[in-house]
């Protein structure tokens, strides 16, 4: 993958969140969920130049408001307290100061300024937080610049996850090398902006606050923000991207030439974890992929391809192999956009279905042996203009239901 600066962007194959230079991880068991790790940190060695984005559910969680306030002050972090298995929303003023203990401990934990910590919770929600365990936890936490304690924290992160979620790609720019990676979480109530879904990105890039966010922005609304697997947004939804700038870089800004190199990097990593948490959606099978071109601008592109990969129709129509491509046709009809009912092509991985929005000569059982695949890509043209886009999702099964009728932590 190259970008307009002819930069490279090359996947470390062994790297993890703390691979950049600076960062180091720990996770560890306090007991609020029965087995597995609920506990993390991502600690920087300096204070990062930092940025977040969060959920768009008027209901906000008791941490996002903690770590907004912190990032509001000097635009950066040094360490971000991250538990799962409770979620600290909606639980009142106790919640809020719940938070701030959180982030006093790390601070006191590590010498830092209060508001170079940010605080993430993740779980049930409308529960309060069991403090007994988590201030006592937090006094353990030792990080290490270490893949097992990297995935001792990226094992803390989850709910009902089944995998973990973690990528590393690196880059040059100004002739230094320069590396990202992420660890996510996130499985269901996942319909960004964003979802049930913590992303904690790591870079020793070196660049301002101000314009981290920018770049974080733009890459969120064509990444995180085009994955679904429910339609439901949760409370407690956010991306954090901490930035060491300990690779000595020039500062980076949109008027570097090498601008384009840093977006392509970050886009890179929040695709590879967007597409992770579609793919491990609460009782799914199989991962969707919907490209559609020839939209009036990419924004509508985007949309129509979300409204596509969202609809449950769709997903149960990939779920059992089922080849009623009608039910493309009608989500991409109700998506709003700009459309012309007489010039669509689709085409289902190599199969066209439709072409100028005429049927084909299909046959049936080889579409529904391609839909038995992993993935299932979705490739629609409207042939109207020049824009283009992207999204991803998951079918919806029978352990969907399952899973949400019972899941508690």
């Amino acid at each position: 993958m190259q970008t307009k600066s002819k930069q490279q962007i090359l996947k470390v194959e062994e790297g993890s969140i703390v691979t950049p230079l600076g960062f180091s991880t720990a996770g560890l068991h306090t007991k609020v969920k029965r087995k597995r790790n609920d506990l993390g940190v991502v600690y920087c060695d300096v204070p990062a130049d930092s940025a977040a984005v969060y959920t768009l559910n008027q209901i906000i969680a008791a941490p996002l408001k903690v770590t907004k306030q912190s990032l509001a002050e000097e635009g950066k972090l040094q360490a971000v307290v991250i538990n799962s298995g409770n979620a600290n929303a909606c639980t009142g003023d106790q919640g809020l100061i719940d938070a701030y203990l959180m982030r006093d401990a790390v601070a006191d934990l590590f010498s830092i300024k209060n508001n170079y910590v940010g605080v993430a919770s993740t779980g049930v929600i409308g529960e309060k937080m069991p403090m007994d365990k988590i201030l006592p936890g937090i006094g353990k936490l030792v990080p290490q610049k270490s893949s097992q304690a990297a995935n001792q924290f990226n094992e803390a992160i989850l709910t009902t996850d089944t995998c973990m979620k973690t990528t590393c790609f690196e880059t040059t720019i100004d002739s230094k090398k320069i590396t990202m990676a992420g660890s996510a979480k996130g499985s269901g109530m996942i319909a960004p902006n964003m979802a049930t879904m913590l992303g904690f990105i790591t870079t020793d890039a070196h660049i301002p606050h101000e314009y981290l966010q920018v770049a974080l922005k733009e890459v969120t609304n064509e990444t995180f923000n085009r994955i679904t697997v429910d339609g439901d947004t949760s409370t407690n939804d956010m991306v954090i991207v901490m930035a060491s700038g300990l690779a000595s870089n020039n500062a980076l800004s949109p008027a570097h030439e090498d601008w384009e190199a840093f977006i392509q990097l970050l886009k890179q990593v929040c695709q590879d974890l967007a597409m992770m948490i579609a793919r491990d959606g609460e009782g799914a099978t199989k991962l969707i992929e919907v490209n559609v071109q020839g939209a009036a601008t990419d924004e509508e592109a985007g949309k129509v391809a979300k409204t596509v990969v969202g609809s449950d129709l769709v997903k149960t129509m990939v779920f059992g192999s089922d080849p009623n491509w009608g039910r493309v046709m009608m989500a991409i009809g109700r998506s709003g956009m700009t459309l012309d009912p007489e010039t669509i092509d689709i085409t289902i991985g190599p199969h066209p279905l439709l072409v100028g929005s005429q049927p084909t000569n299909y046959v049936e059982e080889n579409l529904s042996s391609y839909l038995n695949n992993e993935k299932v890509e979705i490739n629609i043209h409207l042939n109207i203009g020049d824009g283009s886009g992207k999204a991803w999702g998951c079918d919806l099964t029978y352990d969907y239901v399952r899973i949400n009728a019972s899941y508690r932590t």
